[in-house]
């Protein structure tokens, strides 16, 4: 069976943190599962007792096939944390914040719990949902589902490879594990969903040379365009975050899914980060530009059609839940600020005052709705 070579971090003067396995290998096949808590306490105690659960659970479906490489991962929404935990809160958690830029919208939608389900095999990831369901049915109401799959050779539905640039080896943890710059939250992340549907009769009518200056990469090779040709607004361009003279990673673990009889065809992008700040930045430079006006031509052809922000604690913080919750009459936090929106700018105006995500120095990551890697096995 394959363990997760990044499993736990050390924090002074306690026993390791063990993280969630955000950091293990990519797979084949997964289903994410979106869904709202319903209201009332009985239901935040369903929640909060399947936390300490999730383990076992996961334990005994992976038991029925070892080399399947089953793992899950569980994410809170903002409201959902204050709902369940109160205090202390993570620093950067926050609603996702929507970005409306001409035609361009990146929707920010219900959701207060992620479950990101990973394996070799789907059904191996249809079981373990199943039985999630089955704990928290009458607690929840799912509000998106999608089985994500490889495609051939690690290509998206609109024929690039996706994920080439992912972080490996100990880079990993740098990415996508909180540090002592949280110190509460110690081997914890943030994860950012999207899903994105492509108009694939408009992409294919472009020449695999169109495309090429739109991704910023070769199709066949997967070879990134040199910057003498690669035009600025490319993809890969816009999804680079360089701060202090090294570029900041995120880790991506997209997919694609469709439903060819319904003309469906998307891509599911998934990006775990210590800080939101990062994906957040290059979600900006897509749909906005950087400067303003520069954007992701890939935005012409694929639309978002939700969005979220989770906070992904980790597997000792839900280990160890205790069973009383915060009243949901007397919130133990203060009410979270409502996300703003993130308006179109003029060129003049500095990219500090787009969103207050982008005051901060970036931590981490690069999008990559056109480059997914299967099977990295971060060595």
């Amino acid at each position: 069976m394959e363990t997760d070579p990044i499993s736990a971090t050390q924090v002074a003067d306690r026993l390791p943190v063990l993280a969630q396995p955000v950091a293990a290998p990519l797979t084949r096949a997964a289903i994410f599962l979106v869904a709202t808590l319903n209201p009332g306490s009985e239901n935040r105690a369903i929640l909060r007792s399947f936390c300490g659960d999730l383990a076992a659970l996961l334990r005994a479906v992976e038991f029925r096939d070892l080399e399947g490489a089953l793992s899950c991962i569980m994410g809170f929404g903002s409201e959902a944390w204050d709902r369940l935990f109160g205090q202390p809160r993570p620093a950067e958690l926050h609603p996702f914040r929507e970005i409306r830029a001409g035609a361009r919208h990146a929707v920010s939608t219900p959701g207060d719990l992620l479950f990101h389900i990973r394996a070799k095999r789907m059904d191996l990831c249809f079981e373990l949902a199943t039985q999630i369901m089955a704990r928290i049915e009458n607690a929840v109401s799912p509000v998106d589902e999608v089985e994500g799959f490889r495609y051939f050779d690690d290509r998206d539905l609109i024929g690039f490879v996706d994920g080439t640039e992912n972080p490996r080896g100990a880079a990993v943890v740098d990415a996508v594990l909180i540090g002592d710059e949280d110190a509460a939250f110690e081997g914890s992340s943030y994860v950012i969903v999207q899903k994105y549907l492509h108009d694939l009769d408009a992409w294919n009518k472009l020449s695999t040379e169109a495309q090429e200056r739109i991704i910023g990469r070769t199709k066949l090779a997967d070879i990134e365009l040199d910057d003498s040709v690669k035009p600025t607004s490319a993809h890969n361009a816009l999804t680079t975050i360089v701060e202090n003279g090294k570029e900041i990673k995120i880790l991506r673990d997209n997919m694609p899914f469709g439903r060819p009889g319904h003309a469906e065809f998307g891509t599911y992008f998934i990006g775990y980060s210590r800080s939101p700040r990062t994906i957040e930045q290059m979600l900006e430079n897509m749909f906005i530009g950087r400067p303003p006006g520069n954007y992701d031509r890939l935005l012409d052809f694929s639309r978002a059609v939700t969005g979220n922000l989770f906070f992904v604690p980790s597997a000792t913080f839900l280990e160890n839940v205790a069973d009383n919750s915060p009243a949901e009459d007397e919130p133990a936090v203060s009410e979270a600020p409502a996300a703003p929106t993130v308006a179109e700018t003029s060129s003049s105006m500095p990219s500090s005052s787009i969103s207050s995500s982008s005051n901060s120095s970036v931590r981490d990551g690069s999008l990559g709705i056109g480059s997914l890697k299967g099977d990295i096995r971060h060595e």
